[in-house]
């Protein structure tokens, strides 16, 4: 299945090969602005910072990647895809990913099948509030209860893993119905305490729109929901070191760093009060220096 993806080399000869990896209902437009802080920092204030080779790809059904033609295209699936992008179709034996939403589950999952091709996980919020066992400390489970409330919020999540193909009809039959779905989440879920273009350019907005109405894929990309909701779960722990960036503005409560560590090896943990879901739109700056931080740390050791 072909991947769609950008690759962004950078000048330095030591740069950290990076994947990023968006989710829905965004895109790889997600990761635009970030991208020259990561290949050539010092050219953007930050000096001393590692650089990165960055490779964006687009999810497969999202964008111009090319929509599956078969049944369970989900996180595993998706993850064997990207693994194979990086180590064998660009020949990096070892790799740095991050991944955002439905692609933070995606980076989780190579770490769980490729460990030996990651340097590090990096993510942002989502860890969950199932798959552990009680005892809980006070703050897990003030964690569980703050994620329970957000319930009534996610029912879009529902619709599109049980009925994908009646909503995506709809969404692939009127662009204004496709804005509704889709705009209505950067509204709810960013830092913009309901006033979009603090956060968003109507350009960039329309952009990412229009990547999902031109190429006919919002049916494939809702689809995912679907897949990846019959995948059998894991809860076995993430042993490559990982780096949390969690937003107290984002959708998904954070979670305590004791709830993070029942799941991942972690090694850096960082929250923000600024930001929401989308951080590497909302705050470039803040997530290059945390993945710079984080992974230059990786690099550095012996």
């Amino acid at each position: 299945m072909r991947i769609h993806f950008m690759h962004v080399r950078s000048s330095n000869a030591d740069a950290v090969p990076l994947l990023l990896l968006h989710g829905w209902p965004s895109s790889f437009v997600q990761m635009l602005e970030i991208i020259p802080l990561l290949v050539d920092p010092a050219a953007h204030g930050l000096a001393g910072s590692p650089s990165f080779h960055v490779v964006v790809a687009s999810l497969p059904g999202f964008g111009f990647s090319e929509i599956p033609t078969r049944t369970g295209v989900g996180f595993r699936v998706s993850a064997s895809m990207m693994a194979e992008l990086m180590h064998d179709v660009l020949g990096y034996p070892r790799y740095a990913v991050r991944g955002s939403d439905l692609g933070g589950n995606i980076v989780r999952q190579m770490a769980l099948l490729h460990p030996e091709q990651i340097i590090g996980v990096h993510l942002t919020g989502m860890i969950g509030a199932v798959g552990a066992s009680p005892p809980y400390t006070a703050a897990e489970q003030a964690f569980i209860d703050a994620t329970n409330a957000t319930v009534p919020e996610r029912y879009y999540a529902r619709l599109q893993a049980t009925k994908p193909q009646t909503l995506a009809h709809a969404l692939n039959d009127s662009p204004i119905g496709l804005a509704a779905w889709i705009v209505e989440k950067f509204r709810s879920w960013s830092d913009c305490h309901g006033e979009l273009e603090r956060r968003f350019s109507k350009d960039d907005l329309l952009t990412n729109l229009m990547i999902y109405w031109a190429t006919g894929t919002a049916p494939a990309s809702v689809r995912m929901y679907y897949e990846f909701s019959r995948e059998t779960s894991t809860t076995r722990r993430i042993d490559v070191p990982v780096g949390m960036l969690m937003s107290r503005k984002d959708l998904f409560p954070p979670a305590p760093r004791e709830w993070g560590e029942r799941f991942f090896n972690v090694q850096r943990w960082v929250e923000t009060d600024t930001g929401g879901h989308f951080l590497e739109w909302e705050e470039p700056v803040l997530v290059a220096r945390e993945l710079q931080a984080f992974f230059g740390a990786l690099v550095a050791r012996p």
